[in-house]
């Protein structure tokens, strides 16, 4: 009898696997890696495909331990979960930035959930336009992102009944206090050290930060007049020309506040379908 066709004998044993210096301040070995991942716990009710996305960015984190890039990837990765569930809960079809927006508006999430998850987005399209490396996250800081991740997939998988009102149903005084938390919260934080003065794509930073400022003020102080309403968008095509632009963490995250602001005011000046 023929013998049966097997995989030829590996010359020798595969090799173990060697630890990445960048992350042996992060746990003493491998196993001291779980304590890492431990509170990123799969949420309940999700898909097959939500939750082979998020146990793969768990694990990527975990194998960090031996790729100090594989945190960063885990938290691009958990993105396609968040993106597939926002999508799907809100019956709509666009990028993941516009998605964030809606589900902070509608009140499925918090406004600072939406601005943590935000923060994961601008890091996956850094890397994809080259602005920054597989190494931009550690280990520490991709498990605070994924934690993010994780917690917002688990309430937009809640029953609409508990998870807070849908789009339509978000009234003009609910609109009103989100815009005016936001507005607040921008008041707050100090302007990006280091890019007072900058312009990116011809467009000066400062100016465009105190035009929308000024024009959401006016928007929740009794509504803007037709010139406000030209240059709050005109402020809006400003914004998406520059973000894509901005490569500083604390920066990128100020001017994304700024643009939700912009079209939260904005989409009070869109004419309904007829």
């Amino acid at each position: 009898m023929a013998p049966v066709d097997t995989l030829p004998a590996s010359p020798r044993p595969f090799p173990v696997p060697i630890p990445d210096p960048r992350s042996r301040t992060i746990a003493p070995d491998y196993a001291g890696m779980e304590a890492l991942v431990r509170a990123l716990v799969l949420p309940a009710r999700a898909s097959m495909q939500v939750m082979s996305a998020l146990e793969t960015s768990r694990e990527l984190v975990r194998h960090s331990y031996h790729r100090y890039e594989f945190a960063t990837v885990a938290v691009t990765h958990s993105l396609y979960a968040l993106e597939h569930v926002l999508a799907e809960r809100l019956d709509v079809a666009e990028p993941l930035e516009g998605l964030i927006e809606r589900a902070a508006d509608a009140g499925l999430l918090a406004v600072e959930l939406a601005a943590e998850l935000d923060r994961g987005r601008v890091v996956r399209d850094r890397l994809a336009h080259g602005a920054a490396s597989s190494a931009a996250l550690n280990p520490v800081r991709a498990v605070k992102m994924l934690e993010n991740v994780f917690a917002a997939v688990a309430l937009l998988l809640r029953p609409a009944s508990t998870a807070g009102p849908a789009a339509a149903g978000t009234t003009a005084t609910q609109a009103d206090e989100l815009l005016a938390r936001l507005r607040e919260d921008h008041c707050r934080a100090p302007f990006p050290v280091g890019f007072v003065g900058v312009d990116l794509a011809s467009v000066e930073l400062v100016l465009l930060d105190a035009d929308v400022a000024v024009l959401v003020r006016q928007e929740l102080a009794g509504g803007l007049d037709d010139d406000g309403i030209a240059l709050l968008w005109s402020c809006i095509a400003g914004l998406d020309k520059i973000m894509p632009l901005i490569n500083e963490e604390y920066c990128a995250s100020y001017f994304a506040r700024l643009r939700r602001m912009a079209g939260l005011a904005a989409s009070r000046h869109i004419p309904a379908a007829t």
